[in-house]
């Protein structure tokens, strides 16, 4: 998925990580990750870290398996090395 060439806004977000089971997020310095259909996931907090300043879903995002990776980080990318 190249998500430079389309465009999913918040409203796509539970439809696009339905069947995650994982999601990683490097914003800056920061990995953050998330469990969606976890008792504890704040949706709210995923959605401010996986959205944009565009108000889409940042770059890159890959999707390995279960797990998905947004944005970039050495450290977020590493155990797919």
């Amino acid at each position: 998925m190249d998500a430079q060439k389309q465009r999913f806004a918040p409203a796509d977000l539970e439809q696009l990580f339905a069947d995650a089971a994982k999601v990683v997020v490097a914003r800056g310095k920061k990995v953050l990750t998330f469990t969606p259909g976890a008792a504890d996931f704040d949706r709210t907090a995923f959605e401010t870290a996986v959205i944009g300043p565009s108000g889409n879903l940042r770059a890159p995002t890959a999707r390995v398996g279960k797990t998905w990776y947004v944005g970039f980080s050495d450290e977020a990318y590493a155990p797919l090395a």
